[in-house]
């Protein structure tokens, strides 16, 4: 009987992930099932790119815009939520295709997360103080100083992450990583693991493209419409964290567009780093549908 596979495709944002995996999902008669950590959130619409009215129609997906701000959305929900959807997918199709560029929740997906101790509010709040008071620079330092396991390898650009490590090792007094898989979880399907990529000057221009589509598009209305809800953890990235700077009136209109276009790119980098580091992935370009193909059904 032929092994049930779910197909896993990385990749940086505006490598052409949505296209790539609409075609392939055509092709094996399968659904999507999306890895991004923004998409899944109903009230963002542009500025995470999500994918466009005639391509969700075209595919059956799950985890766009299934959550709301008022929910709690992480890698461990992620994980349970994309099991639960692959492995009913695959009772009646032999394909589902798994795809997105948060890196973290693609391997909570083919590794398992396992469950944390919970961090109490204050331990966060004291975190958080720290980082308003005394600027990035000081919650850099004690993360380093506290948790060098972290810092090794850690997000130190990304204060979430950090806010996150320090409150979790002053409550615990063990460090996140400790709690982290070194052994994958066991999985009822096989994965095949694929990556797209591309030259970085390509890469770089389809970034400039797609920015000036979501200003054209309507980015700022967007940010403006969802003033209220500043200060939420979904809207602290790249194309939110700018348009709202432009309407404090911290730069003007085109350096606020450049501004996106230059953190986009080094997001994207970041994004190759952490990609990279897996050497389970087979790297294609985004329009090789017949490779991606011949991969799923080997």
């Amino acid at each position: 009987m032929k092994r049930k596979t779910a197909i896993v495709i990385a990749g940086p944002t505006a490598v052409g992930k949505t296209r790539a995996a609409i075609a392939l999902a055509l092709r094996l008669g399968t659904e999507i099932v999306s890895a991004d950590s923004r998409q899944c959130y109903r009230e963002l619409r542009i500025g995470v790119a999500r994918p466009s009215d005639e391509e969700l129609a075209s595919v059956p997906h799950h985890f766009i815009a299934s959550h709301g701000f008022d929910d709690e959305v992480t890698a461990s929900l992620f994980e349970r939520y994309a099991l639960e959807r692959v492995q009913t997918i695959l009772r009646d199709r032999d394909h589902v295709v798994v795809v997105g560029g948060t890196g973290l929740y693609l391997r909570a997906f083919t590794d398992g997360i396992d469950a944390m101790p919970e961090v109490p509010t204050p331990f966060r709040e004291e975190v958080e103080r720290m980082l308003r008071e005394e600027g990035l620079q000081a919650l850099r330092e004690a993360v380093e100083r506290e948790d060098p396991l972290f810092a090794a390898d850690g997000e130190l650009r990304n204060p979430h992450r950090m806010i996150r490590a320090l409150s979790f090792i002053r409550a615990t007094g063990t460090s996140i990583r400790e709690h982290q898989k070194a052994v994958p979880a066991a999985r009822p399907f096989r994965i095949v693991h694929m990556a797209l990529g591309l030259p970085r000057e390509e890469l770089h221009r389809r970034i400039g493209v797609r920015v000036d589509q979501m200003v054209a598009g309507g980015l700022l209305q967007e940010v403006e419409g969802l003033l209220a809800f500043r200060n939420q953890k979904a809207l602290q990235t790249v194309g939110y964290r700018e348009m709202f700077g432009y309407i404090d009136g911290l730069m003007g209109w085109d350096e606020t567009v450049e501004s996106v276009k230059q953190n986009t790119r080094r997001y994207a980098k970041r994004q190759m780093t952490w990609f990279r580091g897996d050497d389970r992935l087979t790297w294609c370009h985004p329009e090789d549908i017949v490779r991606m193909e011949g991969l799923a059904n080997e």
